[in-house]
């Protein structure tokens, strides 16, 4: 039955759309801080990291053992990359309300801004090893599940297909959910939201940082 496999993706998206974790609140900060445009930057980064760690998991199992070896050295990377972010966002990165536009949008003349605000999702969400392990440890399972179907590859695809769509679809609302914020916001309120954001960023770093310890 299709539906199975349909019901099957919606709740694994469910599960990863709501996990607390350092991607969500950065989705939600992007878009209020640096614009819509800038948000779904960062979630298309996070969306195609997410089909990388995919398609590692399905195609390169080879790889398990190698990554599950460097685990600490992945968690490290992360622990690294969100303590940059983290400082750079409490304490350098500064907005003022008249370098946005009328509309409330943060003014984007070039393609750069766009292209980082995707590369850093991408890499947040690449470097957190609980989602890599989240797609190593459902991939396991539904790769096992589809074996008993009689379209092993479609069952997968259902599964999968769905699940990433969920996520985008949760991710994107987040994005718009935020921009309607926008228009609202004060400078002084901009400094919290900066402020809070930072710490958030810097407390998942320090748990990044001490399960590579603990692993270590």
């Amino acid at each position: 039955m299709l539906f199975a496999p349909i019901i099957k993706g919606l709740l694994l998206g469910l599960i990863l759309s709501i996990s607390i974790g350092p991607v969500i609140f950065a989705i939600i900060k992007q878009s209020l801080t640096n614009g819509k445009r800038s948000g779904y930057a960062f979630v298309a980064g996070v969306s195609s990291s997410d089909l990388v760690l995919l398609f590692i998991c399905n195609v390169f199992t080879s790889l398990f053992n190698l990554v599950l070896n460097h685990k600490s050295t992945i968690a490290l990377a992360g622990a690294g990359f969100l303590l940059l972010m983290g400082l750079y966002t409490l304490f350098f990165k500064k907005l003022k309300l008249e370098n946005m536009g009328n509309d409330g949008q943060q003014k984007v003349t070039s393609i750069k801004d766009l292209i980082g605000a995707y590369f850093s999702g991408f890499l947040m969400n690449t470097l957190n090893p609980s989602v890599f392990l989240f797609w190593f440890a459902w991939t396991a399972a539904i790769n096992n599940s589809a074996g008993d179907t009689p379209n092993p590859l479609q069952y997968k695809l259902l599964v999968f297909g769905t699940c990433l769509g969920f996520v985008l679809l949760s991710d994107l609302v987040k994005v718009f959910l935020a921009g309607k914020l926008r228009p609202r916001l004060t400078e002084k309120s901009l400094v919290w939201i900066n402020r809070i954001s930072g710490i958030i960023i810097l407390i998942f770093s320090a748990a990044l940082l001490y399960s590579a310890l603990l692993i270590y």
